[in-house]
Parts: structure tokens; sequence; C-alpha cells
């Protein structure tokens, strides 16, 4: 399989650092505030945080798809496009929207024109998700969902790029379709995957351009599903280097330790329904120590790392760009 090469629109480089000195050794992003535990959303704030995260240099923004749950959680489609109008420089990306609940064909309308919006910044992370038991409430059943993801996503890149698409599928039927314009990116936006399961480590190689691990499972959950890529990637000849392997990890920078894994449980009580899922994937403490526990990842060859503070995520930022990002 031949490397994809991907072109865009001229814009100013992702990885160019503004105000502070976020290195280009490891690409660091960062994820866009989109939950709440209580009260209303700040926009003004939501604003700032994005003017600034571009401005500190980081390299991309993200957001993460949960449509039903008791926590409050802003769209991640809409929210994208909202940070590709406050923004100009970073890339934003999608860490992962689950698509195989979604219909392919609206989904990769909304894509190619938030591509456009943006000014071909968008990163598109893909998964299946683990909740079968939510299907019926879209309307669908969980029967066959693999298989219904990955005709999803075929369908999405042909849509992207040929002029008259055809498809004669076992979910999706289309005749002589035509889907215009075209993404910015070409020959699509890349395409991220998300999965823990060996068959969605294999349709990663196989159907993306890149794996984001998801912030969900610890260090070395994580590490073990890279060697497990590694030789995917080996076997299917795809050049490595053209392969993207990254992390989100939930983070809180505080030299109070006790109250920032007491903040970092909160959090994850009211989106996970597991506080002490904190603990066990979280990288929380002093600057040095959250250093040390970064670095296990990106001494393993991982390349990007996806910082996602869940409180206080402006200071958290600032304090990401300063005391962590020149020491990685």
């Amino acid at each position: 399989m031949q490397a994809v090469k991907y072109t865009t629109a001229p814009i100013p480089p992702p990885r160019v650092c503004y105000d502070s000195a976020v290195p280009s050794g490891v690409r660091l992003g960062v994820a866009i505030p989109q939950t709440i535990l209580a009260g209303a959303f700040d926009v003004r704030g939501l604003r700032g945080f994005l003017s600034r995260a571009e401005a500190l240099g980081f390299e991309s923004a993200w957001v993460v798809e949960q449509i039903l749950g008791s926590i409050r959680s802003l769209e991640p489609v809409t929210l994208l496009t909202y940070a590709a109008a406050c923004t100009e420089r970073i890339r934003l990306g999608s860490a992962v929207l689950l698509t195989a609940l979604r219909s392919p064909v609206h989904l990769a309308k909304a894509l190619a024109t938030l591509d456009h919006l943006s000014g071909g910044r968008i990163d598109v992370g893909v998964g299946l998700g683990g909740n079968p038991r939510i299907y019926p409430a879209f309307g669908l059943s969980p029967e066959r969902r693999a298989a219904r993801f990955a005709e999803g996503l075929r369908l999405m890149k042909r849509l992207w790029t040929e002029p008259r698409v055809t498809v004669d599928g076992e979910f999706f039927k289309l005749q002589n379709a035509s889907m215009e314009p075209k993404p910015l990116q070409k020959p699509h936006p890349p395409l991220w995957f998300g999965g823990h399961h060996p068959n969605a480590l294999r349709r990663s190689v196989e159907l993306g351009d890149a794996f984001i691990g998801a912030g969900s499972v610890s260090t070395k959950v994580f590490l073990d599903e890279v060697k497990a890529l590694r030789a995917l990637i080996e076997e299917s000849g795809r050049d490595p280097r053209r392969f993207a392997i990254g992390k989100r990890v939930y983070i809180a920078v505080d030299r109070d330790r006790a109250r920032a894994g007491r903040r970092l449980e909160e959090w994850f009580k009211a989106f996970y329904g597991r506080p002490e899922l904190a603990a066990e994937v979280s990288v929380w403490g002093e600057p040095q120590e959250c250093v040390e526990r970064l670095s296990e990842i990106v001494g393993a060859g991982v390349g990007f790392l996806m910082l996602n503070p869940v409180f206080d995520e402006l200071e958290q930022i600032e304090l990401l760009a300063s005391a962590l990002a020149p020491k990685l």
C-alpha cells in the first residue's frame, strides 16, 4: 500500500510557537473544554481558551463525542465549527466521532464543509465505541455494527474523492451520487482511529492514517496496543513513518496532588461513571512528576500527545506550555 500524501490550501504551519516554547520534538495537542459539571457554558472563556492555545503554539485542539450522558457536553462537530471560526492556524480534531451512529452521507458533507471553513485544518478521529446498548436510541441495531462502521467509512472516503459514487452495500445504497465540494485537504482529511480490540487495530491500519489511544486506558495498556499496531503496520507493508500514533492523556498539573486527584475523580464520576478510573489512567501532580509520566509514552516512540485537563483549563494549558512542554 502506497503512502498517502496530504495537501491543502496554504496556511501557516501548525507547529509554529508564537508566545511560549512548545517544542517540536513531540507534537502536543490539547482538548477543547467541552464539558461542565454545573452551571452554564462560558462561551467567552471558550473563545479565550482557543485563542490562547493557538498563541502558545500547540499543534492541535480536539473534541470527544458523548451525545447521551448526564454530564453537560457540547456536540463535537458543532464545537469544532465554532473553534474553526475562533482560530486561524491550530489544527482541529475529533477523538473520536462514533461514526457508526451517524449517517455517513451527512457526516461526509458536514466534515467537508468544516474542512473548507477551517482552511484545511481538520483531523477526523473515528471509532466504533464500546457501548452497543445505545444503538436503539439512534434507531439502529447493534448487530453487525463493526461492518456498518467500516462500510460507512469507505463510503465517506469515496464521496470525498470520487466525482460519482455507486454503492450497493449491506447498509448503504447510492446510485451515481455526487457530493461537492470535495474537502480542501487531498485526498481527504486525515483519518485517526481509536479502538482496543485486535480487529479495531487492524481496521486502523487498513482504513486509517493514524491511531490515537483512548484517555480511558492506562499507559501500560496503550503501549501494548502500540506494539500490536507496529506489527500490523509492518505486516501491511505500510511506511511506519507515514502512520502517526498518539494518545489522549488526562492531566492535572498541581503541586497539591491530593486536591488534583479529588477534582479528577469528580470529573471521571460525571463523565465515565467511574471515579476510580482517574487514578488508573490520569497523570497529575507536580510538573516534574507529570513530565516523568508522559516520558514513558514519548520514550516508546509515540510522537503525539493530546493533553486533556478537565478543570481550570486555561490555567492548565499555561502550565503545560511553560512547565512541561520544554522538558518533553
